[in-house]
This record gives structure tokens, sequence and C-alpha cells, in this order.
């Protein structure tokens, strides 16, 4: 029977610690938390972090698709991101399209999503294609010394690089350092302060924001100093940073200001490149543990590339491994837990969501719903077949969020993991060690560890 949102009933969960509830264990191991709440509980879990009255705060874990679906797509207009993990993701990188809300999103999104468009994102292949054959060749002396790599590393570096220069064009000198030395600070700082029952204000000179500031303040130089100077001298170029610089309202209103420009780049940079990073990092790992699977996808990249660099057209004929790397990216979603605060009071999946609570919508858990995935735990790129696909519910797999506030990036974020991909098993064998990975859940979810993987030249 359905539940009105005058009846309240409350959903089930963990009484957790005196004072604290359970801030610490979302805390310390977020993961495994959710992960046995939905089985304990069911598939709507309430939380509660932080001493009674004002400084509690009260999620809610919702694991089925129905509820995602809801919560992202039916009813998102009573779903903000006011809550605590955007607010400090906002402090940190600004207020582009991933943080904005209201008129402010609507404006960006018209202004922003032109330069999105499957037509856009096609150009930028053959750059893509040409970083994958730079780390081939990188790999191959880095054969020479040892025959290991840090896959996490060398995705980050390769993926960084990649989103750079999209964004940037030939101007990567100067903001890839910045970044690789300040952004998992930043990303494990924001996750720790959300989840924090005490919020010291930014603005306080503690040694913990003294540092955040340092961090930001680097990352902000440098781009802004990128946008002057290409104010100053435009380059005439497709890079991103050029076509936001020249963004065009279609409905007349005013292009983005320096600081709008700024946001969006901080915006897609860290998400552009956690993510991707994370997603290639896991793909290569799990081939490395299932030679079986990596023949197969190696086997695919030879029947459609030969010895020739991919382009646009050869990445619908990559099935497999597109497969391949949507059921990594299954096990290991970078973007492992997606936020909402509740506007008004909701029903959901049966259960009363107050205003003012959150709604956490975690990947990492419906991704492993048993009654969505069989045997979840198993690495089986089969399971993204087209028939399979078409016949599991939307909401059962959302690596990119969903509805209106789905990742504008995510074919670019696709095309590049399936180029890399393919150029990088085509010219080498992965061999992954059995143990298990420890991970580390910040904005984003990545190794919490050096990733090493043996490498064998194909050839």
């Amino acid at each position: 029977m359905a539940v009105s949102v005058n009846e309240r009933v409350e959903a089930p969960g963990p009484r957790g610690l005196p004072l604290v509830g359970s801030a610490l264990d979302l805390l310390l191991n977020f993961l495994d938390t959710t992960l046995k709440g939905r089985e304990k509980y069911g598939d709507v879990v309430r939380y509660v972090a932080g001493p009674p009255g004002r400084m509690r705060v009260v999620a809610y874990g919702i694991a089925h698709p129905d509820g995602i679906k809801h919560v992202l797509a039916s009813g998102s207009a009573n779903y903000s991101k006011q809550d605590a993990a955007y607010n400090e993701l906002r402090a940190l990188v600004g207020n582009g399209l991933l943080t904005s809300e209201g008129e402010t999103w609507v404006r960006q999104k018209r202004l922003v999503q032109p330069l999105f468009t499957h037509a856009r994102v096609a150009g930028y292949v053959d750059m893509m294609s040409e970083e994958s054959d730079r780390l081939v060749e990188r790999w191959t002396e880095m054969k020479k010394q040892d025959g290991t790599v840090d896959l996490h590393s060398e995705m980050t570096r390769f993926s960084l690089q990649v989103v750079c220069r999209a964004l940037f064009g030939s101007d990567t000198d100067r903001i890839v350092p910045v970044l690789r030395d300040n952004v998992p600070y930043l990303s494990r700082k924001a996750f720790t302060r959300s989840l924090s029952p005490v919020h010291i204000p930014h603005h306080w000179p503690t040694p913990g924001n003294r540092h955040v500031d340092r961090a930001s303040n680097e990352i902000y130089e440098v781009v802004d100093q990128l946008i002057a100077d290409r104010r100053a001298t435009p380059s005439g170029s497709n890079d991103l940073l050029s076509l936001l610089l020249n963004a065009q309202d279609p409905e007349g209103g005013r292009g983005l200001s320096d600081a709008e420009v700024r946001d969006q780049a901080l915006i897609f940079l860290l998400a552009g490149h956690e993510t991707t990073a994370t997603s290639l990092t896991f793909t290569f790992h799990l081939l490395g543990l299932h030679p079986e699977i990596q023949q197969k996808v190696r086997d695919e990249a030879e029947a459609v590339l030969s010895s020739r660099l991919p382009d646009h057209a050869d990445t619908s004929k990559l099935t497999y491994t597109t497969m391949a790397i949507k059921e990594a990216m299954r096990l290991y979603p970078a973007v492992y837990v997606i936020p909402r605060l509740v506007e008004k009071d909701d029903v959901v999946c049966g259960f009363t969501l107050p205003a003012g609570s959150v709604a956490a919508l975690s990947a990492w858990v419906t991704h492993r719903h048993p009654d969505f995935w069989d045997d979840p735990e198993r690495f089986d790129p089969e399971r993204f077949t087209p028939e399979k696909e078409k016949a599991r519910h939307r909401y059962a797999y959302f690596p990119f969020g969903g509805g209106p506030r789905a990742c504008i990036g995510q074919y670019f974020s696709m095309l590049e993991s399936i180029i890399s991909t393919a150029v990088l098993v085509r010219a080498f064998e992965f061999t992954s060690p059995p143990e298990p990975v420890k991970l580390f859940n910040g904005i984003t979810l990545r190794p919490n560890q050096a990733m090493p993987c043996r490498i064998e030249p194909t050839g």
C-alpha cells in the first residue's frame, strides 16, 4: 500500500555510539558500513551522525533503483545540492556546473552543455589516441628498467594530461604539477569535513584550514593566470578554455565571467581526471586478474585496429572493451555516493525522508544489490551485453548519476577509457597481484595504496 507524506514511517538503521552516532563508522569505513547496512536493514537505512540538536545529521542510505530514480529523476525537484558534502566541495572548487543550484545552474547548463555534445567531444579522440600512444612509449621505457607500473599513479598522470590538453590545449605544464600535488589532500579534506559532527568555519585560521587555503589558492592562481593569458591573447583553438570564454547564452544572456570560467574549469579538471583515473586503474587491475577476459579485449583491439591508433568510428566497434570497462566501473564506481538534501518531507520506497535530512545514493551498494546482480562481487563483462542492459532497471547502474544532473562529461570519459584500454591492452599483457586493494574514499573513490602491476610487451 502506498504511503503518503502525512504518514511518517521511519526507516530502520543502527543506533551507533552515544553522542556521535554512526559518524565514526561512516568516516572510517564508509563502504563497508553502508554495504552491511543494506544487508541488515534493507533498501532504506537511517544513519545518525553527531549529538542531538542542531549539530545532528540524519542521512538515509538508499539502495533500491526505484529510490535512486525518484531522487535523481522523477522527484529531483525536491532534492538539492545544499548538503554538507556539496557545500564543502563548493568551498574548495567554486560554484561550477557540478555544485551550482537554481537559476545559476540552469544558466550555466545552457552555456556549457553545447560544449559537450557527442560531435564536440569526438573532436578530442585523436588527442586521446596520441596520449595513449605516448603512454605506450613511456611504459616501454619503464619495462626496460623494471617491468612493473603503479597503475593508479600512471592512470592519474595520463587522465590529468588528457583533461588538461582538452581544457587548455598545449598550456598544460603549469597546471598538471599543481593539481597532482593538491587534489588528493583537498579530496580527503572535503570528505572528512562533510561527515564531521563539528564544522569549524572555513575562515578560522586553524592549521587544517590554512593548508586547505594554500592548496586551493595554488590551483586558483594558476587557472586564473591561464584565463588572463587567453583573454589577452586568444588562441583561436577549440580547447575547452577558449570555448568557455566564448560561450554565448542561447537565450541572449551574458556569457561566463572569468570567475565562472575558472569554476567550470576546476570542476572539469577535478571530476574529469579523478573519476576516469579510478575507472582505468581498476579496469587494468581486474584485467590483470582475469587473463581470459584480458585476451578477449586484446583480440577485439587487434581485430578492429590492427596496428593503427583508434579513430572515433572505431570506438563503437570496441564493444567487448566497453563491456569490460563498464563492469570495472560497476565494481569500483568512482562516484561511489551521491548526496542530496531533502527540501520537503518525502516518501522513498515506503519510508519517510524528513525535510533537512540527506538522501545518500550509494553506487557502491546498489551496484552490489543481489536482487539486480547475480554473484555481485564477480568480474563479468557479459553483464553488459545490449540485451542484459536493456532488461535491467535503468538505475541499478548509475556511475554517472542520472536525471537532469547527470554527469555532462560522461561521453568524454567513456571515449577516453575505451581508447586507452584498447591501445594499452594491445601493447601489453597485464598481471596484477591477487591481494585485496585498500580503498580511499574522498570526493571520489580511489586506491589507498600503490597499485603495482606487471606489464609484458605483447609483440
